[in-house]
């Protein structure tokens, strides 16, 4: 396990503060996929756990430990239903992966708290890169060579791609209005099927 000393970038995020890496290439600017609204949005448990492909052990086991807490709404009691946002879900499914390949609970720990203190149009640029013990951060596809070039990167996750894939996970699935309660009943393409088929016949 490296002690988390780097020179340059990309910058291994293994405990303690990590500082911003300088970036090689020109960033280009990421809008944001999600609606003005976004912020609005709930989604709770059982809907986190299907677009971000967890278990519902897993999931509360991580919010009970402070892993990955739902920032929308807190259990307080257990009447209280954990409400979790967009972003949430983003970083329980990348959670997920950097388990899946084996690093260790401290470093993801690191890695979570780093992805929370980003805004959200620095996310879908981001690829974590790993060599199963530290996890580095890379912000452009010199970053990522260099990583690759210096033999450290064995694996890499492009937060882009895990965002597209929990956007359009969530699109089907159900959300939750945060200052109204109401519950966002997303159209189910199966449904729209049977009806079409209803009105045929």
């Amino acid at each position: 396990m490296g002690d988390g000393t780097a020179v340059g970038s990309p910058y291994p995020l293994f405990g303690g503060a990590v500082e911003p890496a300088p970036r090689h290439a020109t960033p280009v600017e990421v809008t944001a996929p999600r609606g003005p609204e976004a912020d609005l949005i709930g989604y709770r448990g059982p809907t986190a756990c299907a677009a971000a492909g967890i278990t519902y052990r897993q999931l509360d086991y991580w919010a009970r430990t402070g892993l990955v807490e739902p920032s929308v709404r807190p259990a307080h009691s257990s009447g209280t239903q954990r409400l979790y946002s967009f972003r949430d879900v983003v970083v329980l499914k990348i959670v997920k992966r950097l388990l899946d390949t084996g690093v260790s609970l401290q470093n993801i720990r690191t890695a979570v708290q780093h992805l929370r203190s980003r805004g959200m149009a620095d996310l879908p640029r981001m690829t974590l890169m790993s060599d199963g013990a530290t996890v580095y951060e890379c912000t452009s596809p010199d970053e990522v060579v260099d990583l690759l070039q210096g033999g450290q990167g064995v694996f890499g996750i492009a937060v882009g791609v895990v965002w597209r894939d929990v956007e359009s996970a969530l699109s089907q699935l159900h959300g939750e209005r945060v200052d109204t309660g109401e519950t966002l009943i997303r159209p189910n393409p199966s449904d729209e099927l049977a009806r079409r088929r209803n009105r045929v016949g």
